[in-house]
């Protein structure tokens, strides 16, 4: 009989395919499949947590400015500092690191070439405010990326840059 509790299934060595398959079946209709589990498939919980996403930028009070525009309560008084953080709503952080502060211990970094393999995305209230925002950022002058689009996953999404080129971003439930 299984367990009620498919993290104990997975946990049991003795039947890890069929109980992966099992809590897997449990998600149809679900977007969690992009997250798959919340543990290890391998048994232990994990015991990290995201807790702050960092950005290394190359002219902090500049790209203080981006965040502030879009809506972040970053405070003009820390567009000098070497390190910044934000404090978001649901808990996590948004760091800022300025390059000198980045290569103070790590001296080899390097900033990355080509596209971004990574992106900051902001959830905006309502389809409309998508593109309010995007137009109102783009028309004071901060980079463009994708217009606003309806998306076939079912959201209006639109794409920023911020000054050192990151990709910000935009999107609102369709429905």
């Amino acid at each position: 009989m299984p367990s009620p509790d498919p993290t104990l299934e997975i946990a049991s060595a003795q039947r890890p395919q069929r109980t992966v398959r099992r809590v897997l079946s449990d998600m149809r209709g679900s977007d969690s499949f992009k997250t798959l589990l919340p543990y290890a498939a391998y048994g232990a919980p994990m015991t990290v947590h995201i807790d702050v996403f960092g950005v290394v930028v190359a002219d902090m009070g500049r790209s203080l400015a981006f965040y502030r525009a879009l809506g972040l309560p970053v405070p003009a008084s820390a567009d000098t500092s070497p390190h910044v953080e934000v404090a978001l709503p649901g808990g996590l952080r948004l760091a800022f690191d300025t390059i000198d502060t980045i290569r103070s211990f790590d001296p080899t970094w390097q900033a990355p070439v080509g596209s971004a393999r990574t992106s900051l995305a902001f959830r905006c209230d309502s389809p409309p405010e998508v593109d309010e925002v995007y137009t109102r950022m783009t028309t004071d002058g901060w980079g463009a990326g994708v217009k606003p689009f309806d998306a076939f996953w079912g959201q209006r999404y639109a794409t920023l840059h911020d000054p050192d080129d990151n990709a910000v971003d935009l999107f609102a439930a369709l429905s």
